[in-house]
């Protein structure tokens, strides 16, 4: 009988560390690789998908925000003059905000291209350059603001000293949430009440609890790496970039690697008809992976 209930718990273990180690299976095919579909940009970044599975996403040294369409697989111009646009996120009704940091503001941009300022800066200051946002369905958005000073920018003198994460209320109100060493990438879940953000040159990604509207539990580390910018799918599993794409579950570990053959990897999101093919921003490509998964709305 002990031989049999050691053979039992022996078992457990090994069927743990086996569906552990085989996860991914579940997640990605095999045989399928990620596929180029553009290496016409200078730098792309900010990949967000709207409603339909569309993905529009940032080239940032051009002043430019494309949109690739699923349906035909063909990328166009969205937009010209986007006020250096980097990361971007859409609303809850639709819009496309974006970090726009050439004055450091950040934008709402309308599917038929209106364009409003909703922010020019904190508390009377010009903000570093607001590089990453993740909106709320309250009508509010996170942003983080590290500082990388851009050979375009006129004049340009550091008002606020610090690095930081924000969070402005649908009436427009700004609170400054936590300081990092560089804060880049963001994103949020409401379904899971979590709230990830990217240390990068600490080599840190951090996780908080949603608790409200603007509210946020103290900050714990999620894992030892930092990243440019991620996204969530609908099982909680972060997705990580810089060195191609690296996958860690809820729990902060990782599992698994996407390589990218490009200096660098900036961004991912899901998107297309089902909402399950990987959008990739690297360098000056962009690639689209299928997936046995979908992202997190």
């Amino acid at each position: 009988m002990r031989n049999l209930k050691l053979l039992y718990r022996i078992g457990l273990v090994l069927a743990l560390v086996n569906c552990q180690s085989v996860n991914y299976s579940h997640m990605f095919y095999d045989d399928v690789k990620p596929e180029k579909i553009s290496d016409q940009f200078s730098f792309t970044e900010g990949p967000s998908s709207d409603e339909e599975g569309n993905v529009y996403f940032t080239d940032q040294p051009n002043d430019k925000i494309y949109v690739w369409e699923w349906k035909t697989n063909r990328i166009i111009e969205f937009l010209d003059k986007t006020g250096r646009a980097n990361g971007t996120h859409f609303d809850k009704d639709g819009n496309l905000i974006t970090c726009s940091d050439d004055q450091g503001e950040i934008w709402k941009i309308s599917k038929d291209k209106n364009v409003q300022v909703l922010l020019k800066g904190f508390e009377g200051k010009r903000l570093n350059g607001p590089n990453d946002v993740w909106n709320d369905s309250s009508g509010g958005l996170y942003f983080t603001d590290p500082l990388y000073e851009r050979e375009y920018w006129d004049d340009f003198k550091q008002e606020i000293p610090h690095k930081s994460l924000y969070y402005r209320n649908k009436e427009g109100k700004v609170i400054k949430i936590d300081t990092f060493t560089q804060p880049n990438g963001i994103v949020g879940s409401e379904k899971f009440k979590k709230l990830y953000v990217s240390d990068i040159d600490a080599k840190k990604t951090y996780v908080y609890d949603i608790l409200g509207e603007g509210k946020l539990s103290e900050k714990k580390l999620f894992c030892e790496m930092g990243s440019d910018g991620m996204t969530l799918d609908k099982h909680g599993n972060l997705y990580l970039t810089g060195d191609g794409v690296r996958v860690f579950n809820r729990s902060g570990k990782k599992i698994y690697h996407i390589p990218i053959p490009e200096d660098w990897t900036s961004n991912v999101t899901f998107g297309g008809e089902n909402n399950d093919i990987l959008f990739i921003t690297a360098s000056k490509s962009v690639y689209i992976l299928p997936t046995k998964v979908k992202g997190t709305k």
